[in-house]
């Protein structure tokens, strides 16, 4: 198990660094925040173990910004400052557990198998791999619910998702309405609705206006189809 260490203190640091290797985990260990963003991002760890008190960077952005790039790492925050206040600060950055200094290191042990438990039946495609469909330069993660074009992150409601799933699940298919709205909403289509017509061009506006290559296409008097071809 690979852990990420971000900690200024050379003592405490070599400590942590000694006693998880001797517990069978490989431990990088970083001292700033510049770094711990950097080796954060670039590198797989099952667990981010972060100072508050970083030179440069704090541990509350090194947090955000980590977290700002989707990374569903756990990380648990250490720190001397130990008032409720900054508990709330280090949880509302994104960390996932938080112990104060001076802590038992067989408790830190504890924390970091609770932290890897809850990950792994929280994001089971750490275990998997990650199931992901696409058309063209449009990328569906349905592991992570990520939607993508050109590599720009597209946020879409929960019911764009599922009609772009089934978009791309059926591309290159003339879908008529009655077909989308059984599959997407299950109901039976009402002719006097537009519900499907309405989600369509959310769908075209969050995926195609940006873009020269439309890929949701009208088919008059059929429906729609998802294609490259106009």
């Amino acid at each position: 198990m690979n852990i990420l260490l971000a900690e200024d203190e050379p003592k405490i640091a070599s400590f942590l660094k000694k006693g998880l290797e001797e517990s069978a985990y490989n431990v990088d260990w970083v001292k700033d925040g510049k770094e711990a963003i950097r080796k954060g991002l670039e590198s797989e760890y099952d667990v981010i173990i972060l100072d508050v008190m970083l030179p440069h960077i704090d541990g509350f952005q090194v947090c955000r910004r980590i977290r700002v790039k989707k990374l569903q790492v756990p990380i648990l925050m250490l720190t001397a400052l130990d008032s409720t206040e900054d508990k709330i600060k280090g949880l509302d950055a994104g960390a996932d557990d938080y112990i104060p200094k001076p802590f038992d290191f067989e408790e830190l042990l504890a924390r970091l198998r609770a932290l890897t438990r809850r990950s792994h039946v929280q994001n089971p495609e750490k275990q998997a791999a990650e199931e992901v469909i696409s058309i063209e330069n449009l990328v569906c993660n349905l592991s992570r619910k990520e939607v993508k074009r050109g590599g720009k992150e597209i946020k879409l409601t929960a019911r764009e998702f599922e009609l772009l799933v089934f978009f791309i699940k059926n591309k290159n298919h003339v879908l008529d309405r009655a077909t989308i709205a059984a599959q997407v909403w299950d109901i039976s289509f009402d002719t006097g609705t537009n519900v499907v017509d309405v989600y369509v061009n959310y769908l075209r506006n969050k995926i195609d206006k940006d873009f020269d290559k439309k890929l949701i296409h009208t088919r008059i008097g059929l429906g729609y189809i998802m294609s490259t071809e106009s």
